[in-house]
């Protein structure tokens, strides 16, 4: 297969860890220059070593998705380094379970703020840089609860039916009207630590429950690579990535 992703300006969100990480890796291979951003500072500079070390092109950004100032700062930043912006993964967020009848409000505000509204401030802060370039791809992290509801992730699920919405919309005007591609992966359960992170006490059972069948953040490492490395004239749309135990 073509390589359409070598020097290719990458920023990826929530990359020190997890999906974020394993597409670093992964897009790395291809002789992508990698942008790893995430709040974690000891993770980002690991992360930047670690590609350093592998050969690959990387710089680290210690920012908030939440704040749109600092997204600006990132896209900035990628420029200043690599002298582009052409792909943006917006990878970020929170998966955070709880029942409806816990009115668990802080979780909810919380999943609002990372999943949708920093999806948006990344957007507008890299779209500037793409629109003057005339290209440029938006891979923007969805799931499997962006298809299907849960009931114990209502609102987790809304934040990722956001995403399949606003998805859709971006890839009506920007890919038709600009020449900027828009896709989503939709993992379903990867064991990245997640379900140790629920505060909820019942919402944890039921996501240790589920993390049982949890496949590996590289493979959806290896699915980001494919939906991006495809040439200018094609869009992979949306890769739906489940365990082969997930029922759905």
């Amino acid at each position: 297969m073509m390589n359409y992703l070598k020097d290719k300006t990458v920023i990826i969100t929530g990359a020190s860890s997890g999906i974020g990480a394993a597409s670093a890796r992964e897009l790395a291979t291809h002789g992508a220059r990698i942008v790893i951003a995430a709040r974690d500072a000891e993770g980002v500079e690991a992360m930047v070593d670690e590609l350093r070390a592998s050969g690959a092109q990387a710089h680290g950004y210690v920012c908030d998705v939440t704040s749109r100032a600092e997204m600006a700062a990132l896209a900035q930043f990628a420029q200043d380094s690599f002298g582009s912006v052409d792909i943006l993964i917006n990878n970020a967020g929170l998966m955070l379970f709880s029942n409806w009848t816990d009115v668990a409000i802080d979780d909810w505000d919380k999943m609002v703020d990372v999943n949708i509204k920093g999806y948006l401030n990344a957007i507008a802060a890299i779209l500037p840089w793409m629109m003057r370039q005339g290209s440029g791809q938006i891979l923007n992290m969805d799931s499997v609860a962006g298809h299907q509801v849960g009931p114990a992730a209502g609102v987790y699920s809304a934040t990722k039916f956001f995403v399949q919405a606003m998805t859709e919309s971006m890839r009506k005007e920007l890919g038709v009207h600009h020449g900027i591609r828009v896709n989503t992966v939709s993992p379903g359960v990867i064991n990245t630590g997640w379900a140790d992170k629920v505060t909820d006490p019942e919402g944890r059972k039921a996501a240790q429950e589920l993390n049982k069948i949890a496949i590996s953040p590289e493979d959806i490492g290896r699915a980001v690579a494919y939906a991006l490395n495809q040439p200018a004239n094609v869009t992979v749309n949306d890769l739906i990535i489940s365990p082969t135990r997930q029922d759905w």
